[in-house]
């Protein structure tokens, strides 16, 4: 779809609500839906706290993924793959992944937490579309705007705070298809609110009446009455009417 959802994690929201509201969207079907948290950006003083809280959230979620019917299995072996790939790719990297469980099930993919990543890295390059998530710190607000709009533009974002004024100034400084403030994926589910992407995420919405409009063709129709005023710009012309194009177009 073309730009990854970030989520921002501000200085004053708590971190467990954000944390577990994060994993609600990164965990739901084992992070398979185009609207998935693909990385998270937390403050540089934060990140411990958020990973270790974010952890806590996956793991009352789901207490064990060996045979639990609430968490579903990546949607066949040459995605699972694809998913051990950027693993692997980041770890050659340097990055540091921490794995929520020991071991999954088949296709049941453990959760992992990905730090220190770098732009190089497949998993920061492509829509993940999986229980992989990597953690970005930064120092000042301004530089997570400028970390998301460096990149293609996404199809939702995800901003955690309760400063008003800073949820304005997120939604200004930022472009993205739809945005959730303090939830994930939850704009999509509203089927008031138009759905889409921007740019590389997509163009056009979806949903109530943008989605009439969207996949609906509007015929443009004139009709005339019988006085036709219009003989009034008729051939041929003259004096008149050049003094009157003078007038009006000739300024």
């Amino acid at each position: 779809m073309g730009g990854k959802s970030p989520a921002i994690v501000s200085q004053d929201v708590p971190l467990q609500d954000a944390a577990e509201r994060i994993a609600f969207g990164k965990t739901l079907n084992a992070g398979q839906t185009c609207i998935a948290p693909d990385y998270v950006l937390v403050p540089k003083d934060r990140l411990t706290g958020f990973v270790n809280a974010y952890t806590a959230a996956v793991k009352r979620f789901y207490p064990t993924l060996i045979d639990n019917p609430d968490y579903t299995a990546i949607i066949n072996h040459r995605q699972l793959l694809r998913l051990n790939q950027y693993l692997e790719d980041a770890a050659n990297k340097g990055a540091t992944i921490i794995t929520l469980y020991e071991q999954g099930q088949d296709r049941r993919m453990p959760f992992s937490v990905l730090l220190d990543v770098s732009d190089d890295m497949l998993v920061m390059q492509d829509e993940i579309f999986g229980p992989l998530l990597p953690v970005v710190p930064y120092d000042r607000i301004e530089d997570a705007y400028a970390y998301i709009n460096q990149r293609p533009r996404p199809l939702g974002l995800y901003y955690f705070g309760y400063d008003k004024a800073e949820q304005r100034q997120v939604l200004g400084r930022t472009h993205s298809g739809g945005v959730s403030i303090n939830d994930t994926l939850m704009h999509a589910a509203q089927d008031d609110l138009p759905f889409g992407g921007v740019g590389p995420s997509g163009m056009g919405n979806y949903h109530g009446r943008e989605g009439f409009l969207t996949f609906s063709q509007a015929k443009a129709v004139f009709t005339k009455q019988r006085l036709n005023a219009a003989r009034l710009i008729y051939p041929p012309y003259g004096k008149a009417i050049q003094r009157l194009i003078y007038k009006l177009f000739m300024r």
